[in-house]
């Protein structure tokens, strides 16, 4: 299934510098849109998150019916989320965002949804990360500017 990344998530492990774990968790069916790529190196301009090699992520345009859903979409949200949830209101996809307004959007319109914090548990639960390295990663995130819901992944697992 193609999972969509949000800024957001993006932002999360580069900002501790490990994209790598989002490949290791997401696999050939990673991608994000020209959009959301913008925002990040937007971003990097403004010194908010390091360069990433983002080469192995898929950027995925816009269908003319998936444009036409991001314009309804871009009444609600940035341009980042919109391209992504247009995506996947057509295609058989997920989309990966910490934004709250894009969650509540996506879980109105039935689109599937995770996050930062689901890709911490998918490390875990495949044993590429431990807890307590999950935990490490969080606090590290949280110190650069995550607001979490939880303070540890064990409160997820």
């Amino acid at each position: 299934m193609l999972v969509l990344l949000d800024n957001t998530v993006l932002s999360n492990f580069a900002s501790v510098r490990r994209a790598d774990l989002l490949q290791l968790a997401l696999g050939p069916g990673a991608a994000t849109t020209p959009q959301v790529m913008g925002e990040f190196l937007a971003g990097v301009a403004l010194g908010h998150v390091p360069e990433t090699d983002w080469a192995w992520l898929s950027v995925l345009s816009l269908s003319a019916a998936e444009e036409e859903s991001c314009q309804r979409f871009l009444r609600h949200l940035n341009k980042g989320e919109a391209t992504c949830l247009a995506i996947a209101a057509h295609r058989p996809a997920r989309v990966l965002t910490d934004d709250r307004d894009a969650r509540t959007f996506a879980g109105r319109s039935g689109i599937a949804i995770s996050g930062t914090l689901g890709v911490l548990v998918r490390l875990v639960r495949l044993a590429h990360l431990t807890g307590a390295q999950a935990d490490a990663l969080l606090r590290q995130m949280i110190d650069h500017g995550y607001h979490s819901p939880v303070e540890s992944v064990h409160e997820l697992l």
